[in-house]
């Protein structure tokens, strides 16, 4: 059923949830995960245009990327990763398509009510506009 499973990632302690969530079901499924992180700061966003340098956020998140997936390399999971960069919910929908991904799974924040309201979140931008399934599960606070 599931083949390829996309994994957003964010560097913080929501990624947890949703690797152990995933985890179980990739063993079962036999998939390949991809993680992801959007890296979306300043030089993120205008790194390629203005040809900049990586920034210290960008090196942390490559290096962040690349324990988590020794880590799922050592548990027998077959992991690639990818840091991309800009609005998330455009990068996260365009990696979906590019890789060919049978399900989306990400942690969402719950509400944040305003900023929500007006630029929608990142979870309901994706799954308003991708043709796969998108699994999503609150983190803890």
């Amino acid at each position: 059923m599931y083949k390829k499973i996309l994994i957003p990632l964010e560097n913080t302690k929501a990624d947890v949830t949703i690797l152990s969530h995933i985890k179980p079901l990739a063993r079962m499924m036999g998939a390949s995960l991809l993680l992801m992180h959007v890296a979306d700061g300043w030089v993120a966003r205008n790194f390629e245009r203005l040809k900049l340098a990586e920034s210290e956020e960008m090196t942390a998140d490559r290096a962040y990327l690349e324990r988590v997936t020794l880590e799922l390399e050592a548990e027998g999971f077959e992991v690639s990763h990818v840091l991309a960069m800009g609005e998330p919910s455009e990068e996260i929908i365009k990696q979906s398509r590019v890789d060919e991904v049978d399900l989306i799974a990400m942690s969402t924040h719950g509400h944040r009510f305003i900023s929500d309201f007006i630029y929608g979140s990142t979870a309901d931008k994706v799954r308003h506009v991708v043709d796969v399934p998108v699994l999503l599960l609150k983190a803890p606070k």
